[in-house]
């Protein structure tokens, strides 16, 4: 006779013994199944080694969820209702998969003050689920393992033999379907679990497909005895081979159709392949499995798992899994507690439907069943065990990378976009300083002075374009530093070699090979005036180095924004006394250029270089300035996105042509068409009247106000069509099922269920019997209508709320 499954035995405490480990679950599940004698279960007493091939992706993601299930869901001390807790109770959370980690955070808070506390049993003792957790120090290794694996002997003398077949029919219609599940790849199907796998052929595909090896060659169509002596043969060799012991099973029970042994060598497959990666906090797989089942049932009252039997035959434990990972599927406080029948089947079927775990259990297999076959369950357990585990794990895995995206990316860009425009700088700047010193001179009048004015064009050119291109490079590096410096990441660091010192340094070179350079030519034509090129030069210098020094300020500023505005409005109070100072170096240029003094010894600067120089260092002071106060504005814009905020700056700059950080009535009616919003010349002229409040010209911040009022909440008729199109999968018709698979809220589903038309056109297979809607009849009759009430209401309608309209495309 095969043993059934053990009786229900007082509640197991799950106290993670500390000498208790796995041991062959494998091989002691086979042998008790091939032996009438069995004096044990011992379906975690062995060692096997794990199968890292097979369980690689399963084991990562089941430990994950296990180290975050501890983290998520520890011990709840009692606690009293607050009126903060009220007025959450009044106000729940929508039920969604975004809102799962609150809504489970609240039912924990709720049930922390009832369900975690001690209330006498009916036996009169006093217990908790909490206690579930509990160590009990005095309860030995072998203690904990008898709990939970009892001796069939015992279990034998308890119950009728009626019980005992219910028992083994249950357990092969389970294996039979779990099977079923793994050889489906291979469109092969088991429907007598003794009889088929008796010829060895689907015990050898069961094998490859758990494995993902080949077994060799076999009697694929065996007609003889013998052939199917050597497929049964060749599968338990295999089994062999991987580590799992089998004790007194042989070839000959699986040809003669054993079903005790047949039966033992499924659960041993099961045990190794679906439950035996389950790990948690060291525990048996069996014990592991249970600590996750309690862990995620914990806070909810009615739901107390103390095993793999009775536990589970009201279905209110399956629609507390459902609840806690997918809230959006099933709504737990709502439930009939009574129909446990009826709550059973919802939530296989919705287990079944949304979450792809085969149906392995029948309804009527556990529901309002003493003692339920705990093998089954413990199969049929496992599959969702490993099914929440793996989207938790996808779930967190996703957030993270879009919210690390979302901070970045622009970021990212200006980094990106100052390492390959330092890298160039360096490399130009060191090449003319590798030219000059390679230049020689013929000795000639006509040559040093072709050489002169060649000089003489490099800096008015090539060397005005590397000043601005390293203030510009110093500005952006400031402004990396902020950005990311709002957004609280760590400060960037350029590269060693790609530095501003490194520029500084290389700079200082080509600065003294160009001094170099420049004493060479003049040199060679001497007929100048020492004293005026003396004085030009003390004066060029002095300007050079204050022009030098408050760019420096500039580049340097950090802390916070409202600091770094404060420090650069006093940089630009400094920049009238410098204007001052350009005129009396004028007046002592005028006298050279009337002593035809062409090179100046004592300086590299021009009066030309100094006032280009000056207008960099007013144009950096500007720049400074706008785009501080840019950064206040927008920080202060929370009703929109980063990145349209990002649009919105970058269009802006870019048509602020003499950056004066506001926008004439030309260039704001640009920068609108540039973002798709065109108008007539009157409305546009009345737009930027009410914009401007009637001033000639549109600052960053009412730009930025303009564009929140003209695009909150708005969407185009396109985008809403395409993202129809998207819900449906492209089919011309949606469905209720389609709707809710999008997240949709169930009230606008309902809404839309009465407003839009039936479909009456081809359909899907899949579909058919199933009310469709026909959304591309719905949004073409929409358009018309608002298209016509647009128009009639145009001449009223605010230049706002007009330009709304414009984006949305019914205006």
């Amino acid at each position: 006779m095969l043993p059934p499954s053990p009786p229900e035995q007082p509640p197991l405490v799950l106290s993670r013994p500390p000498s208790l480990s796995i041991q062959s679950v494998a091989s002691s599940a086979s042998s008790e199944y091939s032996s009438a004698s069995s004096t044990s279960d011992k379906d975690n007493n062995s060692n096997t080694p794990f199968d890292s091939r097979r369980s690689s992706v399963i084991s990562s993601a089941s430990s994950h969820t296990s180290h975050s299930s501890h983290r998520e869901y520890p011990q709840q001390p009692p606690c009293t209702t607050s009126p903060e807790d009220q007025h959450h109770r009044q106000t729940p959370l929508p039920r969604s998969r975004h809102n799962a980690k609150q809504l489970h955070a609240a039912r924990l808070q709720r049930s922390g003050s009832t369900s975690l506390s001690t209330a006498p049993k009916k036996d009169g003792s006093p217990t908790s689920k909490g206690r579930r957790f509990r160590k009990t120090s005095s309860q030995s290794a072998v203690d904990a393992l008898a709990a939970t694996e009892p001796h069939h002997e015992q279990g034998l003398t308890r119950m009728a033999f009626a019980e005992q077949q219910r028992w083994i029919t249950v357990q092969q219609k389970t294996f039979t379907k779990w099977l079923n599940t793994k050889i489906e790849a291979r469109s092969l199907e088991v429907k007598d679990l003794v009889h088929d796998l008796s010829d060895g052929v689907m015990l050898i595909h069961l094998l490859e497909c758990l494995s993902n090896e080949s077994l060799g060659r076999y009697a694929a169509k065996p007609k003889l005895r013998v052939q199917r002596f050597e497929n049964a043969n060749i599968a338990l060799d295999f089994i062999k081979s991987r580590g799992i012991q089998m004790t007194n099973i042989g070839a000959e029970d699986v040809v003669d159709g054993n079903r005790k042994i047949i039966l033992g060598l499924i659960w041993t497959l099961i045990l190794r392949f679906t439950i035996n990666d389950i790990n948690e906090e060291g525990m048996t797989a069996k014990e592991g499995l249970l600590l996750w089942c309690q862990r995620k049932t914990a806070c909810y009252d009615e739901v107390d798992v103390r095993d793999f039997s009775a536990s589970w035959n009201d279905g209110l434990a399956f629609c507390a899994l459902l609840d806690i990972h997918r809230p959006d599927l099933i709504d737990y406080d709502a439930l009939d507690k009574s129909d446990h029948r009826g709550n059973m089947q919802m939530a296989f079927d919705i287990a079944h439907r949304e979450i792809g775990i085969p149906k392995l259990l029948d309804v009527e297999d556990v529901c309002d069943v003493a003692k339920p076959d705990e093998r089954s369950l413990m199969t049929y357990i496992a599959y969702w065990f490993h099914a929440f585990s793996q989207m938790e794990k996808v779930e967190n895995a996703g957030r993270r990378v879009e919210k690390f995206v979302n901070n970045m990316q622009g970021a990212w860009e200006m980094q990106s976009a100052y390492e390959r425009r330092m890298a160039e700088l360096l490399k130009a700047v060191r090449a003319q300083i590798v030219a000059w010193q390679d230049a020689t001179f013929e000795g000639s009048y006509a040559d040093a002075k072709k050489q002169a004015t060649e000089f003489a064009a490099y800096k008015r050119g090539k060397k005005r374009d590397w000043v601005a291109e390293k203030s510009d490079l110093a500005t952006l590096l400031g402004n990396i530093k902020t950005k990311l410096g709002t957004y609280r990441l760590r400060p960037y660091e350029p590269p060693a070699e790609l530095r501003l010192e490194v520029m500084d340094q290389a700079w200082a070179d080509m600065a003294k090979a160009e001094m170099t350079r420049g004493q060479l030519i003049n040199e060679t034509i001497r007929d100048i005036k020492n004293g005026l090129r003396k004085s030009f030069a003390d004066k060029a210098n002095d300007f050079a180095l204050a022009l030098n020094t408050m760019q420096l300020a500039i580049s340097g500023l950090e802390g916070d924004v409202e600091d770094q505005l404060h420090h650069v409005r006093r940089l630009s109070e400094n920049l009238a006394p410098l204007d001052a100072y350009l005129e009396t170096i004028a007046a002592v240029d005028a006298k050279c250029e009337e002593a035809n003094i062409e090179e100046n010894d004592f300086t590299t600067y021009t009066y030309d270089e100094l006032c280009y120089e000056l207008s960099l260092v007013k144009t950096s002071v500007s720049k400074k300035l706008a785009f501080l106060d840019n950064q206040i504005v927008a920080r202060n814009m929370t009703n929109l996105t980063p990145i349209q905020l990002e649009e919105f700056e970058s269009v802006f700059r870019h048509f602020d042509r003499d950056d004066s950080n506001s926008l004439a009535e030309l260039e704001f009616s640009a920068a609108l068409a540039s973002l798709g919003l065109v108008f007539s010349e009157d409305e546009m002229h009345e737009y930027f009247l009410t914009t401007s409040n009637g001033r000639d010209r549109v600052t960053f911040e009412q730009f930025i106000r303009f564009m929140v009022e003209a695009t909150e909440d708005q969407n185009t008729a396109e985008q809403v069509f395409q993202s129809f199109r998207e819900v449906a999968d492209g089919k011309p018709y949606v469905t209720e099922m389609d709707l809710r698979h999008s997240l949709v809220p169930d009230e606008v589903i309902d809404k839309l269920v009465e407003i839009i038309p039936p479909h009456t056109g081809p359909d899907m297979q899949a579909d058919r019997g199933v009310p469709q809607y026909d959304y591309i009849a719905f949004m073409e009759k929409l358009i018309r209508e608002e298209q016509d009430k647009a128009d009639k209401a145009e001449r009223s309608a605010s230049p706002t709320k007009q330009a709304a309209g414009r984006m949305n495309g019914f205006h």
